[in-house]
């Protein structure tokens, strides 16, 4: 069974070269919340960044945040504000979600891009981490960030045209990125139940569609849903991607769990060929490199 794996970067990885080198590797990753040297609406360094990926030899994709909330700037407990990367407008009170949807707090207020809580999460929320409000009413100002549009203009003074875009949940969400990217070629996240709308709607007409595991699980009404949500992309691109919590626990271990071997059998047997590997596992040579081995034996496995 012949599969293939885009693979996240960090922008300045020593060992970039040899996990691109890996058979299953296909394509690249560049997750743009990561940090990068020098003052932050440099083009410059993201130009240098962009460079240097696209020199291993790989097909380069710029993920761009889009319409996908996160928070900026470290929220420190106790607090009861946190502010996010676009203005929303929502029915309050209702629920607000972190992370991988474990922590949560009560949103009593909105003020634009300022969320003011019931009473604060029990940890540290950090800069950068998205953030679900899972309700009708949701409302988001705008499209891309500030940031997407330095990364957007760093790719076109390259010449470099691959972008995905996350929280696709209608048409118009890649105007803008076409608007300033002529010619580009995207990867379409989807995330929420107005995404899986959007994916039946359309399949790949605006571009590949990814599965993106991680906020589209905690998006779905109930958790058993995800499969629902996993056939209907699918069946609407069978060029899909499925991203995110793929073998997280090779991230601090060794040993793989056997769930995560037997959720990648489930995925392949949806019909998946191409996996994103993203999330903590790229973050170390060893463990990426041990998860491209694990795709690669489960892929033989279920041939």
């Amino acid at each position: 069974m012949e599969v293939r794996a885009l693979v996240t970067l960090p922008p300045y990885a020593a060992w970039a070269a040899e996990v691109t080198a890996h058979p299953l590797v296909a394509g690249l990753r560049l997750n743009t919340v990561m940090p990068l040297k020098g003052p932050a609406g440099e083009i410059a360094e993201r130009g240098r960044v962009l460079e240097r990926l696209a020199a291993l030899g790989q097909p380069l994709w710029v993920d761009l945040k889009g319409r996908q909330l996160r928070v900026v700037g470290a929220a420190i407990p106790p607090f009861t504000e946190v502010v996010v990367s676009h203005a929303v407008r929502v029915a309050v009170p209702v629920d607000v979600f972190f992370g991988d949807g474990r922590e949560h707090a009560r949103v009593v207020a909105v003020d634009g891009v300022r969320l003011i809580l019931e009473d604060g999460p029990r940890r540290l929320i950090g800069p950068g981490e998205s953030l679900n409000i899972i309700d009708d009413s949701l409302a988001i100002d705008g499209t891309l960030t500030s940031g997407d549009r330095l990364w957007l203009e760093a790719m076109s003074q390259l010449g470099l045209k691959r972008a995905m875009l996350s929280f696709v949940e209608r048409a118009e969400d890649t105007a803008e990125v076409r608007e300033l990217l002529p010619g580009a070629e995207l990867l379409l996240k989807i995330e929420s139940q107005r995404g899986l709308a959007f994916a039946r709607s359309f399949g790949a007409a605006h571009g590949h569609l990814v599965a993106a595991r991680g906020d589209l699980y905690v998006e779905v009404a109930r958790p058993h849903e995800i499969v629902g949500a996993l056939r209907a992309i699918i069946a609407a691109d069978p060029e899909a991607l499925v991203a995110s919590r793929l073998f997280p626990s090779l991230a601090s271990h060794p040993v793989p769990e056997a769930c995560e071997i037997g959720d990648v059998a489930f995925l392949l047997g949806l019909g998946y060929r191409s996996f994103l590997f993203g999330d903590e596992v790229c973050l170390r040579r060893d463990s990426i490199l041990a998860a491209l081995n694990l795709l690669a034996a489960v892929a033989a496995e279920m041939a």
